[in-house]
């Protein structure tokens, strides 16, 4: 697996709406034949607060390479930098150790 984490803080639109959004980006996730099965995503939200924390996980490259070349991806990606007001940090990430429940 190769993991991301995409942290930005939201500067710009509704709350409602962009959670919205991010659900919508995560059903084409489920049902997208390309990717489904093949990424996990995760969407965190600092309590009280606008800093946003998104976990990916992708079983191979040629998942995240499908993902890049999906319908809906581009306009995702581009909406998450205009709420983030341009500041959006994509950090790999890979496990040290880890529990065996995968809550």
């Amino acid at each position: 697996m190769r993991y991301f984490m995409i942290r930005y803080r939201r500067t710009d639109g509704d709350e409602q709406a962009w959670h919205r959004v991010i659900a919508g980006f995560i059903a084409a996730l489920d049902t997208d034949p390309a990717v489904k099965g093949k990424i996990s995503y995760r969407c965190l939200k600092r309590r009280d607060g606008t800093d946003y924390f998104h976990l990916a996980g992708a079983v191979d490259e040629h998942a995240v390479k499908a993902l890049q070349q999906s319908s809906f991806f581009p306009a995702y990606n581009q909406e998450t930098r205009r709420v983030a007001g341009g500041e959006v940090e994509v950090i790999p990430l890979e496990i040290v150790a880890d529990t065996a429940f995968r809550g």
